[in-house]
């Protein structure tokens, strides 16, 4: 099944994506639903990250944007090699990371094959 996927607690894609709809993406609130929506749907053909996932259920921080890429990574088991992503997240030293994180493991997937 071909989707996009947006991460974000609070924005809508038109705050971040002029040009796109809302209904061009799936959109996700946290990490267990966007890890839920990969497993039933399998890898979208785009991401789109925020980092800063607000409080969950008990008042705690929330897993973040760079959560969800560490379990793309490391633990989904899926083919990164043509993953294809945007982090539109506020906070710049988490972007980074999470853009360091997923450009290095592509390069990694695609200089080994």
């Amino acid at each position: 099944m071909s989707y996009n996927l947006f991460l974000d607690d609070l924005r809508t894609v038109k705050m971040v994506y002029k040009d796109r709809e809302e209904s061009d993406f799936v959109i996700v609130r946290n990490v267990a639903d966007f890890k839920m929506t990969i497993l039933e749907k399998g890898l979208p053909d785009f991401i789109s990250f925020d980092n800063d996932l607000g409080l969950d259920e008990h008042g705690e921080l929330a897993e973040d944007g760079y959560a969800a890429a560490r379990w793309l990574v490391y633990e989904s088991g899926l083919d990164l090699g043509n993953l294809n992503y945007y982090v539109h997240s506020a906070n710049p030293v988490a972007a980074k990371q999470i853009e360091g994180l997923l450009k290095n493991y592509i390069q990694f997937l695609n200089s080994a094959t």
